[in-house]
C-alpha cells in the first residue's frame, strides 16, 4: 500500500518520515507537477506531490492532472489525500475551519484534463459519490483527533480561476447550498476514479469568499494558510497509521464494467499509455 497527498509544498516535511527520496516520473501526458517525494511512515510508503510545483508556479487551469494521477498509479498509490485551500460559502465554516468534501460541482469552462479515455477508447465509470466514504471517514476522525474543527461532508464547487469570485457568483453557490469553493480538486476526483484511486479532500478554509462583508485578499488567504500547514501535517500523521491495506470500496473496482470499446479495435498506443490502469481488464 502506497499514500499519496497533492498539496502545498510544505507537507511533506512530517515528523517520523525515514527513507525519504525525491524520484522524477515519466508520463505519457507530459510531465507531472513536480517530482515526487517518497518516504516511510509507520511502516508505509508515502508519495508526495506538491500540486502547483514548488514555488507555486502552476495555474490551477494549467495542471497537468493526468501526468500526476497516472503518474501516482506509477508509483504504486491506491489511495489520495488532496490538501486543498477552499473558500467557505457558510457561515458555520469558518476561515481555519476544515472540511471532509464529498460531492462537486463543475464550473470550468471545459479546458482542462478530466479523463483519461478517448483516443479510441471509451469508459464511463460512476461517480454519484465522488469521493471515498472509507478514506474521509479515516481523515475526518484524524481531524477530530487532534481538536480541530472539522466538517464531514460538504459539496466543493471547481471554479476556473485564478481570478476569486465576483459577488453575484458567490451569492450564487450558496443559494445551489454549496458549501466551499475551490480551483482544483474536481479533476483530480474523476482522474482517481477511473484509475481506481481512492481519493479524499482535506479542505482547508481560509477565507469567507467575497459574498461576506470583507473580500478575498491574498494576504489574509495566506495568512490562515501558513497556520494549517501544521494541523495537515498532524492529520496525514495521525490517519496513515489508521487506514487498513487491504480495500472494498467500490473505488477499487471503479473501472471493472466501465470499458465499452471492443478490446480488439482499441489502438495499440491508447493500450500501451494506460496500461497501468486499464491493464487488468484489456489483455
Amino acid at each position: 500500500m502506497a499514500i499519496g497527498v497533492i498539496g502545498g509544498s510544505g507537507l511533506y516535511q512530517l515528523e517520523g518520515m525515514k527513507n525519504v527520496k525525491t524520484k522524477k516520473v515519466t508520463t505519457p501526458f507530459g510531465k507531472p507537477s513536480d517530482d515526487f517525494v517518497i518516504g516511510e511512515l509507520d511502516g508505509t510508503q508515502l508519495v508526495f506531490l506538491p500540486r502547483h510545483g514548488r514555488g507555486h508556479r502552476i495555474l490551477p487551469s494549467e495542471l497537468p492532472f493526468k501526468a500526476n494521477i497516472w503518474a501516482m498509479k506509477k508509483l504504486g498509490v491506491d489511495r489520495i489525500i488532496s490538501v486543498s485551500a477552499v473558500g467557505s460559502l457558510k457561515k458555520q465554516i469558518k476561515p481555519g475551519h476544515a472540511v471532509i468534501v464529498d460531492q462537486f460541482i463543475d464550473r470550468t469552462r471545459g479546458g482542462r484534463d478530466y479523463t483519461f479515455f478517448g483516443n479510441g477508447l471509451v469508459a464511463h465509470v460512476a461517480f454519484a459519490d465522488p469521493t471515498c466514504h472509507y478514506l474521509a471517514n479515516i481523515l475526518y476522525g484524524a481531524a477530530k483527533s487532534i481538536g480541530w474543527k472539522t466538517h464531514m461532508g460538504g459539496t466543493y464547487v471547481n471554479m476556473e480561476g485564478p481570478l476569486f469570485s465576483t459577488r453575484a457568483e458567490s451569492h450564487l453557490y450558496r443559494s445551489w447550498g454549496a458549501d466551499v469553493i475551490g480551483m482544483t480538486n474536481l479533476q483530480e476526483a474523476k482522474l482517481a476514479r477511473e484509475a481506481e484511486i481512492c481519493y479524499a479532500t482535506l479542505a482547508l478554509s481560509t477565507d469567507y469568499d467575497c459574498w461576506h462583508e470583507e473580500d478575498v485578499t491574498v494576504e489574509a488567504v495566506m495568512k490562515i494558510m501558513a497556520s494549517n500547514v501544521d494541523k495537515s501535517k498532524a492529520v496525514i500523521s495521525a490517519a496513515v497509521p489508521k487506514i487498513k491495506h487491504e480495500r472494498d470500496c467500490p473505488c477499487a473496482t471503479a473501472l471493472q464494467y466501465g470499458i465499452i470499446t471492443d478490446k480488439s479495435v482499441i489502438p495499440n498506443k491508447t493500450k500501451k499509455d494506460l496500461n497501468i490502469i486499464i491493464g487488468q481488464y484489456v489483455k
